[in-house]
């Protein structure tokens, strides 16, 4: 099978690009044909089918880059020269709202090519997609209909044009390229999130879709953890919804207990400035890392620490130190509970609470070398029970056949 994997970006920004790679990876392990349709940039990884590409949405004009926001010709234009090229038999799209665009639906399905979508996040019901106002706070105004709210709260980082934007593209979209009309087949990366796309638009109760917990590669066994227990361990995007300050307030109360910060983002700067000034002499941010790099990291550190302020999915954060036996402290929100079974391979804390998260480091790193071990165990089995490699290629395999059947039939 030749399978079309589509994405904003070509290269390991965050948690959907790490999916996006692993998944390819997966399925050319299986002896299926991957090729790939994205963005042009600069830190994009080489790609043969690089030259189908379409221009990056900062490169261009204000106006331009508005237009192509909501519905970009370019990617309408160059995606059909791809499939005239390639002939995939099925198209799976993970991040594309906002740069690709919709404006892809129209040329998939006059080729007769399945589509599905990964829902990373939920763009398709929320127009700034964290169901977070611009204090930060869990917001269901919009209800999946009233997204006028997302422009009247500034939700957008309390920006009121990207507010408006978002919000005029939610309207736009809905009423021209709605996902539920377009959309061959959705994955939902934890029930918490089907459970949030269907209370809020009940069209997607009659589009085909599975759960699949993200996966992470058998490899990352090789790295498993050194129970040396050396320091807590944030690792992700540096963004506003990631609960970086809480986090930090947290330690900036335990001065003994160091904690090291990898990954970068639009908030990096001020948070390092932050840090810098209050004198946090307990905190190190190290930088973005990947590979091999930031595998050390993770198996070097105690726990693991996920401070979310959003209704997060299926973390790749946790499912990387669960494959490397590193347990997880995790925010008390969206689909992290899930995934983090308090006492068993972790513990859970009150979002936004950076006293609730004080306790639970030191609750934390009071556990003897018996109890740690039990729980890095545990951690280690729910990866092998829940994010098996095997297993998410049978389910997604199966899927991609059911879904190729159904558009066969209904040719028909």
């Amino acid at each position: 099978m030749k399978i079309l994997q589509i994405n904003n970006f070509h290269y390991r920004r965050g948690g959907s690009e790490t999916v996006y790679f692993n998944t390819a990876e997966l399925l050319k392990k299986n002896n299926h044909e991957v090729i790939f349709f994205s963005s042009n940039m600069a830190e994009n990884l080489p790609c043969a089918q690089n030259q189908y590409f379409i221009s990056n949405i900062n490169d261009m004009s204000r106006w331009k880059g508005l237009q192509n926001y909501f519905y970009n010709r370019e990617a309408k234009d160059k995606l059909e020269k791809l499939i005239k090229a390639e002939k995939p038999d099925i198209a799976h799209a993970h991040l594309f709202w906002g740069n690709i665009s919709p404006s892809i639906f129209s040329v998939l399905r006059k080729h007769e090519i399945p589509l599905i979508h990964t829902a990373h996040d939920y763009r398709m019901v929320c127009p700034a997609y964290t169901f977070t106002d611009t204090r930060g706070n869990v917001c269901k105004k919009c209800q999946g209909k009233y997204f006028y709210w997302c422009a009247l709260r500034r939700c957008s980082k309390g920006n009121l044009l990207e507010s408006l934007i978002m919000t005029a593209e939610m309207y736009f979209r809905n009423a021209f390229f709605s996902p539920v009309k377009y959309l061959d087949g959705i994955i939902y990366v934890s029930n918490f999130a089907k459970q949030k796309h269907l209370q809020y638009n009940h069209g997607f109760s009659n589009v085909p879709a599975m759960v699949l917990y993200n996966f992470v590669a058998q490899s990352n066994r090789r790295y498993l953890a050194q129970n040396e227990r050396k320091y807590f361990l944030y690792f992700g995007r540096l963004s506003h919804e990631k609960g970086l300050h809480c986090l930090i307030e947290a330690f900036h109360r335990m001065p003994d207990y160091p904690l090291k910060i990898v990954g970068t983002g639009p908030e990096e700067e001020e948070l390092i400035d932050y840090v810098r000034k209050n004198k946090i002499e307990n905190i190190e941010f190290v930088g973005f890392k990947t590979g091999v790099a930031l595998k050390k990291f993770i198996s070097e550190a105690a726990f693991v620490i996920v401070p979310s302020e959003w209704y997060e999915n299926n973390p790749m954060t946790i499912i990387e130190a669960y494959s490397m036996g590193v347990p997880v402290i995790g925010a008390n929100i969206g689909g992290i509970p899930e995934i983090l079974p308090d006492g068993k391979t972790g513990f859970l804390f009150a979002p936004k609470d950076a006293e609730s998260l004080k306790h639970v480091i030191a609750r934390a790193s009071q556990l003897n070398e018996q109890d740690y071990k039990a729980m890095s165990d545990n951690a280690l089995q729910f990866a092998a029970d829940n994010f098996n490699e095997e297993l998410y290629y049978q389910r997604l395999d199966t899927f991609y056949n059911d879904i190729i059947s159904l558009k066969n039939k209904e040719k028909g």
